[in-house]
């Protein structure tokens, strides 16, 4: 097993959502290793189901000698522990972590697809995703983040958080 190249993406719209954000990256470091790169924060209208709170989104990056499935395994214990609830789709929620790249690896099980199945079609993934890393071609689409991004049909507002 090789240190694979991981790309996930934070997302929080209940509570205090900055400080949701940097409790994850601290259990994510305290459980699965070192942040080696952080985007900027950004603040983003909800996707999906409108009538809630804006969310903050950050990418991270990360180089980790694990599975997919074992990482999967422990960001959802993180969420669970921040007082994620799975009751339906697009909810509000204290923390949302999802794998956008496990490296180039095409993952589609029934618990996990990557790279993440809608990413193309989301700025608030792509923007964060540019910024960290734009030149990273997505393994099924052959196209760049910064290219995918530039393509996003997405009309959401996606802006700097400046808290």
């Amino acid at each position: 097993m090789n240190l694979t190249t991981i790309i996930l993406l934070l997302g929080s719209n209940l509570g205090d959502r900055l400080a949701n954000l940097r409790q994850a990256i601290g259990l994510i470091e305290n459980q699965l290793g070192v942040v080696l790169v952080k985007s900027k924060i950004y603040e983003t209208q909800a996707w999906g189901k409108k009538d809630q709170a804006d969310f903050l989104n950050q990418a991270i990056q990360l180089r980790l000698l694990t599975t997919a499935n074992e990482l999967l395994l422990k960001i959802q214990s993180i969420e669970t522990r921040m007082g994620r609830t799975r009751s339906q789709p697009w909810e509000a929620r204290t923390m949302d972590i999802d794998i956008i790249y496990f490296g180039n690896e095409i993952i589609n099980t029934p618990n996990l697809i990557v790279p993440h199945a809608r990413m193309a079609e989301r700025k608030f993934v792509l923007a964060p995703l540019a910024e960290i890393s734009p030149g990273f071609i997505h393994p099924q689409l052959l196209k760049s983040n910064a290219v995918l991004l530039e393509e996003c049909k997405d009309n959401l507002e996606v802006k700097l958080f400046t808290g």
